[in-house]
């Protein structure tokens, strides 16, 4: 088909965040089956059988495997003619991380000292340098909830706060938050209590925390020499996280509050406490990998399709070769960039910019598609209209009864926006058919999904986003996630269902409304 005029102008303006639109409204043919059609699964399980391969060696952040990987997913986008993001023409955004390599601190708490690892120890490089603390704010359990709170009515930004594990239980015995016999996400697992009371610290500004974990602390201690040999990789960033956390024993926790053990009565504690931090820090460079395809009229408005390009590496000898999670996302892109490139060639390039976005360091704490949101944004938030989030659509859950296998899990189509959601489901109705199955899309599921995955970092700055995830199997996160298990029927269909989301999206008149969330528009 003959280009119009105005294509042939946008061709050769370049890539970056200053496009111009067409003064003249485009005709075009939005019948997307063609293109859809051209994502198969004979190109999928090339892509991935190469992608997934030992050669890959787990993609681990920052490894020479993962190095391996940004440059065949760079190598693919410029033999698709696909153009970088980037103004400067380079496909990769630098992500800078690091992590402790040897992590050694001091503390001494009213003229006792102890000993880190044997009485208090972190699994973390926190920021270097002595910490004088006079006084500790012990609140508790360190809860947040809606439904029971320690830090309502409570200011405490740039302090030191001390939590227990646990949470409250009415005085028939079942939980206040739950309101049954089971614990709540504040305290069902440990390692999950962890992180949601950190992050609660984190939001009310404490600026460290101390966590008695009481009778799992031998636990902890027996697990520091393997934790600390794959320390938590961080962003390196010039406004560096400046919170410090660290788990304690009874012996910390009783010097500070020596009725801890019965007591969950918030008070302020006066102390005179030294910190002392001297980590060993390691640096450590890796990619995000982003092409584009600029929108014929509305260049500026950005749909970002995104999954993780990393897994784990290899792990005693062995290699994680993380085909579902997420080389089945990461290939899924792929094709789908290529269905919009055949499509813009034959002049049914889409109303808006379409980003292919293929984050890092997921595995450590989503710190690619983060840097990308929250340092770095390669396009304006302001005008990302929605992101759609890839991880894991190679499987089955296990957990279905059998012969159901036409499904996906969707999750946070209608947290943010409630058009949206309605897009995903006619796109769906009207060309692919599958099972949308929304179970994770539950507040109160105990996995949390909404907040595991690179969505999230999107979603937190209120931007509108899917994610689709086939749930997690045996093989998840172990070195047998390999290409030949994957049912690439199933990863042909969804990888279509994301096409023509992104293609609806893309080529409607009017951008998704935000509806929910904390604004009312975007």
């Amino acid at each position: 088909m003959k280009k119009l005029a105005s294509l042939a102008l946008l061709a050769v303006i370049g890539c970056g965040t200053n496009y111009k639109a067409a003064d003249k409204k485009v005709t075009k043919n939005l019948d997307p089956v063609p293109y859809g059609e051209t994502i198969t699964e004979a190109e999928l399980k090339t892509h991935l059988y190469t992608y997934a391969s030992d050669e890959f060696e787990g993609r681990n952040t920052g490894d020479p495997g993962q190095k391996k990987a940004v440059a065949y997913l760079r190598d693919e986008y410029k033999s698709l003619n696909i153009a970088a993001a980037k103004k400067d023409g380079d496909y990769f955004q630098y992500i800078p991380l690091q992590k402790g390599s040897n992590l050694k601190s001091e503390l001494t708490i009213n003229g006792k000292d102890f000993t880190f690892q044997d009485e208090f120890l972190t699994f973390a490089a926190n920021n270097n340098g002595t910490k004088n603390i006079f006084e500790i704010e012990y609140i508790g359990y360190g809860i947040d909830d809606e439904k029971y709170s320690d830090y309502a009515g409570k200011n405490l930004e740039g302090k030191v706060v001390m939590i227990k594990i646990g949470e409250p239980k009415n005085a028939d015995g079942t939980y206040v938050i739950s309101g049954t016999e089971e614990a709540s996400n504040w305290s069902s697992s440990i390692f999950r209590e962890i992180r949601v009371k950190r992050n609660a610290a984190k939001k009310n500004k404490a600026k460290g925390m101390f966590f008695y974990v009481e009778s799992n602390y031998p636990r902890f201690k027996a697990a520091y020499p393997s934790m600390t040999k794959n320390a938590r990789m961080t962003l390196k960033t010039n406004d560096a996280d400046d919170f410090f956390y660290y788990y304690i024993n009874a012996d910390v926790a009783k010097a500070i509050n020596p009725t801890i053990e019965d007591d969950a009565t918030a008070k302020t504690i006066a102390v005179n406490a030294k910190l002392t931090i001297a980590d060993e820090i390691k640096q450590i460079d890796s990619e995000n990998v982003a092409a584009i395809i600029v929108g014929d009229e509305k260049p500026e408005e950005y749909i970002i399709i995104s999954a993780h390009l990393d897994h784990e590496g290899v792990k005693n000898g062995e290699i994680y070769n993380g085909a579902d999670d997420d080389g089945s996302g990461t290939v899924a892109i792929l094709e789908i960039a290529e269905a919009f490139k055949k499509a813009k060639a034959e002049g049914n390039g889409p109303r808006r910019s379409v980003v292919f976005l293929h984050v890092t360091g997921e595995e450590k704490g989503l710190l690619g598609s983060r840097y990308y949101t929250d340092y770095d944004p390669i396009f304006p938030l302001e005008n990302t209209v929605t992101n759609l989030n890839i991880d894991m659509i190679g499987r089955i859950d296990p957990k279905r009864k059998e012969g159901d296998r036409n499904y996906v899990y969707l999750i946070g189509s209608d947290k943010l926006s409630t058009e949206l959601h309605e897009i995903s489901e006619a796109a769906n109705k009207k060309y692919t058919n599958i099972e949308l199955d929304y179970t994770f899309n539950d507040e109160n599921d105990p996995n949390r999904y909404y907040y595991r995955s690179d969505h999230y970092n999107f979603a937190k700055n209120n931007i509108p986003v899917i994610f689709y995830f086939n749930g997690t199997h045996d093989d998840y996160h172990r070195p047998t996630d390999t290409p030949d298990k994957i049912n690439y029927d199933l990863l042909t269909n969804r990888t279509r269902l994301v096409f023509y989301t992104a293609w609806e999206l893309a080529n409607r008149e009017n951008k998704v409304v935000v509806d929910k969330g904390e604004e009312t528009s975007k």
